[in-house]
């Protein structure tokens, strides 16, 4: 009997130890809640209406043109400063340039176009096209655009004159030729902040 008895004590301890394993494991409260979270990117969304300044033809030296364009901010995020990048290729009819055409064409960024005579910066293309994105922050756009940028869902009229300068010498070897003009505007965001 005796070993029925030590046989029945070590089952019965197995049985309880198991059952104190068991209940521990869920003798305690718990609870569970989950979160639903989004993070969503804005947009930046620099537009020029129109997208053809000018394009214009029969330019002889002394002519200037004058067009007005908008700069639209349809992104959802506010932009703080653009730039603008200048390329040019000239078609050089006669093939008989000594001289960059782009030296010939004078850009005047202008306030509005009822005072032509408010000129906020004035350069040529070939100018234009060496000027680091700062200088051209600092000389064009900052003085229309102010530290305000260009908030979302605004836009910006900009005026500019394009000149082809007569600079009383001879200027046959341009004849033909013709200027084709790509500018391209880049906007940044404004710093970023706690939301």
């Amino acid at each position: 009997m005796k070993l029925k008895k030590q046989l029945g004590m070590g089952i019965m301890s197995a049985a309880l130890g198991l059952t104190l394993i068991g209940g521990g494991t869920y003798a305690y409260f718990s609870d569970s809640e989950t979160t639903s979270n989004t993070f969503a990117a804005g947009t930046l969304d620099l537009a020029a209406d129109p997208t053809t300044i000018v394009d214009v033809g029969d330019m002889k030296p002394g002519d200037y043109i004058v067009r007005d364009f908008e700069l639209q901010n349809n992104g959802t995020l506010d932009i703080d400063k653009v730039v603008l990048n200048t390329d040019y290729q000239v078609i050089d009819a006669e093939g008989d340039n000594t001289e960059d055409f782009g030296e010939h064409i004078q850009v005047e960024f202008l306030y509005n176009a009822d005072n032509l005579d408010e000129v906020i910066y004035e350069t040529t293309l070939a100018e234009l096209k060496n000027m680091s994105p700062e200088a051209i922050n600092e000389h064009i756009f900052y003085p229309t655009l102010g530290s305000k940028g260009l908030p979302a869902g605004d836009t910006n009229d900009l005026v500019v004159k394009f000149n082809f300068v007569d600079n009383g010498e001879d200027q046959n070897q341009f004849q033909g030729d013709s200027l084709e003009l790509e500018w391209t505007f880049v906007a940044s965001q404004t710093t970023g902040e706690e939301k």
